[in-house]
């Protein structure tokens, strides 16, 4: 349906996350996959989707000079919020245990942010989900990490997962949003470029 209506585009995600090509698949597109390497840092004055945003339109700046007219980049990024702080993916196992102590038994926001660039205009999009945790023991932690090793993963866990499964007791908002793509979001975007252009 929306395929049919970008025979007119070409599709470039800029991503290597697994998950978010196959959200791809399933929304029925046509899309080529770019990699560019980029370091994902970002000002310190940043907080919240300020964060996720930039390093969105950060990971766009490589493919910019190369983008033909009918091309539209997407682009994004995830993280975790949680006590005013954003969390990215976990440095080593350390560090990943450290993290899913801390959203133990506690409520954080995952906010994805989508980058939609053209030869002519950039747009930036962002979602919030709120995820709760229940109290995750050490052992549990200590199993999901040797089982799983999410260390690609923003907040150190994948929801899909066997935490997510058995540890997530609430979440207000997209829950694909917390695998790492507002889906809705973008078919709504991509829809309302199609009928613009």
């Amino acid at each position: 349906m929306l395929n049919d209506k970008l025979k007119n585009h070409h599709l470039i995600l800029a991503s290597g996350s697994p998950r978010r090509q196959e959200f791809f698949k399933n929304l029925g597109l046509d899309f080529e996959i770019r990699l560019k390497p980029v370091r994902e840092e970002y000002p310190p004055r940043l907080t919240h989707f300020e964060i996720s945003n930039y390093l969105a339109q950060l990971k766009a700046l490589p493919f910019k000079a190369e983008l033909n007219p009918t091309d539209i980049l997407i682009t994004s990024d995830t993280i975790v919020w949680h006590n005013n702080k954003a969390i990215g993916k976990p440095n080593d196992k350390q560090d990943a245990t450290e993290i899913l102590k801390s959203l133990s038994n506690s409520t954080h926001e995952v906010i994805s942010s989508v980058c939609f660039t053209t030869t002519s205009y950039e747009k930036t999009l962002h979602n919030i989900t709120k995820v709760s945790f229940k109290v995750l023991s050490d052992e549990e932690i200590e199993y999901y990490l040797n089982t799983y090793e999410p260390y690609d993963k923003a907040g150190a866990y994948g929801i899909q997962d066997w935490i997510g499964q058995i540890g997530v007791t609430k979440i207000e908002g997209s829950y694909f949003n917390v695998m790492g793509l507002p889906t809705h979001l973008v078919y709504k975007t991509l829809n309302s470029i199609v009928e613009k252009a």
